[in-house]
């Protein structure tokens, strides 16, 4: 296939995730975090346990920045620090039993209008979505990383 075809796909595509991802979850964030917040909740989720420097470069914001809304989710005790077994320096960050609870909640939701999104589409394409969305986990998400 034409490598820059490809990419086109592939940025229509990432555009789409974001914009769908947005719509299953634009009301769904607890009122009682700020939307960023919210975001590192929802890396945490899904990354944990993580580095103050991961949490940082995802969410594009500066480690000053990342720390002080760290340090306000450890306050409202939806995240805690973690510190490295071999090197007691080094803190993790994950969500609390708390945050835990938090987030299932909210992906219940989110999963509940993913189901309400798909309820149209037969076994045999979801089998097949299903797998497409393994080959693109194994071989873009978390393929060789270039270079």
């Amino acid at each position: 296939m034409d490598k820059h075809a490809l990419f086109q796909k592939f940025v229509a595509f990432t555009a789409a995730v974001h914009q769908v991802s947005n719509e299953m979850t634009k009301d769904l964030k607890p009122d009682t975090v700020t939307s960023v917040q919210y975001k590192i909740l929802e890396y945490l989720a899904v990354s944990q346990p993580a580095t103050l420097s991961d949490i940082s470069e995802c969410m594009h914001m500066s480690m000053p920045n990342t720390s002080r809304e760290l340090r306000k989710l450890t306050e409202k005790q939806f995240c805690e620090k973690i510190a490295a077994a071999d090197d007691r320096r080094k803190q993790f960050i994950r969500l609390s039993p708390k945050g835990e609870a938090l987030m299932n909640g909210v992906f219940a939701q989110a999963e509940a209008r993913l189901e309400e999104r798909i309820r149209h589409i037969p076994e045999e394409e979801l089998e097949s979505i299903g797998q497409a969305l393994d080959l693109l986990q194994d071989q873009v998400f978390h393929g060789p990383k270039p270079g």
